[in-house]
């Protein structure tokens, strides 16, 4: 049991001590070279103090201590929503709302000519909540199965689509890192777009191109509404109370799955979740998506690159899009 007890102990100084040196590591101090050399001296004070001392009782107290104003520095790290952006997250989404009617504000709706040389456009769109009847999960994926990037885009009376990405927010000049994204280093950011946008410049003009699939969600107007207008909320609080996105708790498919628990049928928790690339999967198999075909034909019907190429700058680009996806019937 002692062993036993040890090694746990062990194991949790060892994972405990990997978090803090990252944190030290992407802390505010802006000399890198300083970051560094503080992390590794945090790890290898930790590595000669457990392995010099004989009481290791008083050394776990002490580290204990040191890690706890660790951590409560790194909770003081502010997010903010004014430092120099990069234009595709340079303004910030909000809605106001007057009974059914939901205007939204800053929709992105940019003109490409490649990913990165395009024409900055930001609209205000009106949405009735009465008209809401759909909502499709759109998956992105470019490096195998496992990951994903997963969005939703809202349909009203099958006419205008409103899609959700729940991304990081970038600096100009910084770039995203998974590891990086685990210590506070991007703001939460809610890409409001117009599919022309945020679908296209993934299909058409991203080099490599992403692979995109598009699934009809089954569900009740009801819980669809509810989780509609909690998005809604969420994009109104981060105007007025920026939040840090994680890598592991708050990303794009974790926060999907946290609006998704305003309703009772919400989806339980699973590693599909997790492992976004198989939340697709994970929606089939509690019948969310169409069941009427296996899940490998309803995954290729779902592909949209090859109607996305010719819809391009089509007005009717999500509809067209869409032609030949099978649609589920309603609860």
């Amino acid at each position: 049991m002692r062993f036993l007890i040890a090694t746990l102990a062990t194991i949790t100084v060892a994972l405990m001590t990997v978090w803090a040196a990252g944190a030290i590591y992407y802390s505010p101090i802006a000399n890198e070279t300083v970051r560094t050399v503080l992390a590794v001296a945090f790890v290898l004070a930790t590595i000669l103090t457990f392995a010099l001392t004989r009481h290791r009782g008083r050394a776990l107290i002490g580290y204990l201590l040191i890690f706890a104003v660790i951590v409560g520095l790194w909770l003081q790290i502010p997010a903010s929503n004014d430092r120099d952006w990069q234009p595709e997250v340079a303004m910030t989404p909000y809605a106001t709302i007057n009974g059914d009617r939901i205007t939204i504000h800053n929709v992105r709706n940019f003109n490409y000519r490649t990913e990165t040389d395009f024409d900055p456009h930001w609209e205000t769109r009106s949405y009735d909540l009465s008209k809401l009847d759909s909502a499709d999960l759109i998956a992105v994926y470019w490096a195998g199965k496992p990951i994903a990037h997963i969005m939703l885009s809202f349909g009203f009376s099958g006419k205008d689509y409103l899609a959700v990405s729940i991304e990081t927010r970038k600096e100009k000049g910084e770039a995203y890192s998974t590891l990086a994204g685990f210590f506070r280093q991007y703001e939460l950011y809610y890409v409001v777009a117009d599919e022309r946008d945020l679908i296209r410049v993934r299909t058409n003009y991203r080099k490599p191109q992403e692979q995109v699939y598009i699934y009809r969600v089954k569900g009740s107007l009801t819980n669809l509404r509810r989780v509609f207008l909690d998005y809604i909320r969420s994009i109104n609080e981060l105007r007025e109370q920026p939040r840090f996105y994680n890598t592991l708790t708050t990303n794009c498919t974790t926060s999907i799955w946290l609006h998704a628990r305003m309703n009772p049928e919400a989806p339980p928790l699973s590693w599909k979740i997790l492992l976004s690339g198989y939340v697709p999967d994970y929606l089939y198999d509690l019948h969310r998506l169409d069941t009427s075909r296996p899940f490998a034909e309803l995954e290729k019907l779902s592909l949209v690159n090859e109607r996305a190429h010719a819809a391009d700058r089509d007005p009717a680009f999500s509809q067209r899009i869409r032609d030949g996806l099978p649609m589920p019937p309603p609860l």
